[in-house]
C-alpha cells in the first residue's frame, strides 16, 4: 500500500488541512515531504520498501520544513516588547 504514490498524495492533502485546522507551520512541512515522495513515486524515481519510503519522507520533510522556516520563519530581532500589562 505504501508503494502507491496516490496514497502519499492523500497524505500530504490530509497534512495539508491539518495545517489549515491548527495553524503554525508545523504540518506543512510534512505535507509537502508527503507530496514530494508521492510525485517522486509517481515519476518512478523512487522504490523500495517502507523503510526506505519513510527516510525519503523524513529527509523530504525535514528540507522543506527548513526551507520553510527561512521563507516564513521569524526574522532576525523580531522581538515583542510589552509597554502596558494586562493588570494595571
Amino acid at each position: 500500500m505504501w508503494n502507491v504514490w496516490w496514497v502519499w498524495i492523500v497524505a500530504g492533502f490530509a497534512l495539508g488541512v491539518l495545517e489549515i485546522l491548527a495553524p503554525g507551520y508545523i504540518f506543512l512541512g510534512f505535507a509537502l515531504g508527503a507530496l514530494l515522495t508521492g510525485v517522486l513515486l509517481g515519476i518512478g524515481v523512487l522504490g523500495g520498501s517502507l523503510p526506505s519510503l519513510l527516510f525519503v519522507f523524513a529527509a523530504l520533510s525535514l528540507v522543506t520544513w527548513l526551507v520553510l522556516r527561512r521563507v516564513m520563519g521569524v526574522t532576525a530581532g523580531q522581538t515583542k516588547i510589552w509597554h502596558k500589562d494586562i493588570n494595571d
